[in-house]
């Protein structure tokens, strides 16, 4: 992940986190979600010279990338866990 990409990514959360801050992501459509973020993706685009479209499908991406940067350090947490008989500590 680029600086840029780590830029963007966390733009957009903080943006995330303060306008959906009062709903359960769990029990809020995803479309409900993406039309609260929306303003600062087509801000973005705008500052990139691109599309909203291709904000959003960038930030999905990396969105992406970091759930599995992060079940891949959880996988391999708990696989060392296991070997080394340490499971029971958790």
């Amino acid at each position: 992940m680029t600086s840029e990409d780590k830029q963007i990514l966390d733009r957009i959360n903080e943006y995330a986190d303060k306008v959906l801050k009062d709903f359960d992501p769990q029990k809020t459509r995803v479309s409900f979600q993406l039309e609260k973020i929306k303003p600062v993706m087509e801000e973005i685009a705008a500052e990139k010279g691109t599309t909203v479209e291709e904000i959003f499908i960038r930030y999905m991406d990396l969105a992406s990338e970091v759930t599995v940067d992060k079940n891949t350090k959880f996988q391999n947490t708990i696989g060392n866990m296991t070997k080394y008989g340490d499971v029971n500590d958790v």
